[in-house]
C-alpha cells in the first residue's frame, strides 16, 4: 500500500482531538492487516466519542441526531493488530445543518497518517428526518476542530 506519489499531505500536529483506539484480533483480515471497512468503523468512533463526551450528544434520547451522508477513505499504510491506532479529526467546514470532518488514522507515534478520510454529517430532528440547525452544544464542541482551508 505504500505509495509516496500519494502520500498524505497531513501530519499528526494538523489533527487537535487525537483518540487511542486498540485494534482487535477480529479486525485483521486475512492478509494479515486491518481491513478496510474497519477503518470507517474507527472514523464513526473517533467522531462520535468526541460528539458524546465533549458536545453532550444523547444517542438514545436526543431530539437531534447526526446521519452520515458521504464517507471516503484514502489508504497510505497498513494498519494490523495489535497496533493501537490514533485517530485524529478536525473540521473542515462547519455549516448551519453539517459538517464536514477530516480524519486521519495514525500508528502510534508515527508522523504521518496510515490512511486520511472525509466524514459528512447532517443534522437531523429524530422524529422527522428532517434538516435541523446543529444543536448549540454540539457547535460549541466542534468550532475549535475547525481548521483553516488549505
Amino acid at each position: 500500500m505504500s505509495d509516496r506519489a500519494h502520500a498524505p499531505a497531513s501530519t499528526r500536529a494538523d489533527y487537535p482531538h487525537l483518540l487511542p483506539i486498540p485494534t482487535r484480533w477480529m479486525d485483521n483480515d486475512m492478509y494479515g492487516h486491518v481491513n478496510n471497512v474497519t477503518y470507517y468503523s474507527y472514523f464513526d468512533t473517533v467522531v462520535n466519542e468526541h460528539l458524546i463526551r465533549v458536545g453532550g450528544l444523547d444517542i438514545q434520547r436526543g431530539a437531534e441526531v447526526a446521519f452520515v451522508v458521504e464517507t471516503s477513505c484514502r489508504f497510505h499504510r497498513s494498519l494490523s493488530f495489535p497496533e493501537t491506532v490514533e485517530a485524529g479529526i478536525r473540521v473542515q467546514r462547519l455549516g448551519r445543518t453539517s459538517v464536514v470532518y477530516e480524519i486521519a488514522l495514525f500508528t502510534r507515534g508515527e508522523v504521518e497518517p496510515a490512511a486520511t478520510g472525509r466524514f459528512v454529517h447532517v443534522w437531523v430532528e429524530r422524529a422527522t428526518g428532517t434538516p435541523v440547525d446543529i444543536p448549540p452544544s454540539i457547535r460549541a464542541a466542534l468550532t475549535p476542530l475547525v481548521v483553516a482551508s488549505a
